[in-house]
């Protein structure tokens, strides 16, 4: 059956200044973790047991947090779903979220909301990451970053996105989705400029 996709070209500003060294041949990536119709370059990337590659989902934070917060203000441009556990930590508290909306006062902003307070202050500009699991205490990432996708790609709703990934090199910061200071730290091979 023939199928024809109408498409327009959009200018592509490039986040990668140097790629060094990638994984041979690309990885899959899970297309049921990506809320966003574009797989953006620079997004982490990290690897199941079963091999399958998983968007390491980061959020960051809109306006300040209480310790005893159970909405997070976030900037849009996160995959988070209802369901994911989100933590501001690792080794902290992790619990899922139970509601996503778009900020009554500013549509370029989310609310996350969480069953039970993270028990942590926050600032603007700090991190939420996905957790394993939900708990009081020892929040781990769900898939430990590996790498980054090196090219944007469209999201096909219906199937996994063969996509190159980066493991070593070079990359502007202000081109990419938020990475958070936590997922900077477990990719060693990669600098941020």
């Amino acid at each position: 059956m023939l199928r024809i996709d109408r498409k327009k070209d959009n200018r592509v500003i490039r986040a990668f200044t140097h790629k060094l060294a990638d994984i041979p041949n690309g990885i899959t990536v899970s297309a049921a973790d990506l809320t966003q119709k574009v797989l953006h370059e620079g997004t982490p990337v990290g690897k199941d047991e079963n091999g399958l590659y998983h968007v390491v989902k980061v959020a960051v934070l809109a306006d300040d947090a209480t310790n005893s917060a159970t909405t997070y203000t976030v900037k849009k441009g996160h995959n988070f779903k209802v369901g994911d556990v989100l933590m501001l930590a690792s080794g902290k508290a992790a619990y899922a979220i139970t509601a996503i909306a778009t900020n009554s006062g500013d549509a370029t902003k989310d609310d996350l909301t969480v069953g039970t307070t993270l028990g942590v202050a926050a600032k603007a500009g700090d991190s939420l990451y996905l957790a394993a699991k939900a708990g009081a205490s020892g929040a781990a990432f769900k898939y430990a970053p590996v790498a980054l996708v090196g090219e944007s790609y469209d999201v096909d709703a219906l199937s996994n996105h063969i996509v190159n990934a980066v493991t070593i090199g070079q990359i502007r910061e202000s081109n990419i989705p938020p990475i958070g200071a936590e997922v900077k730290a477990k990719l060693t091979g990669i600098q941020f400029i």
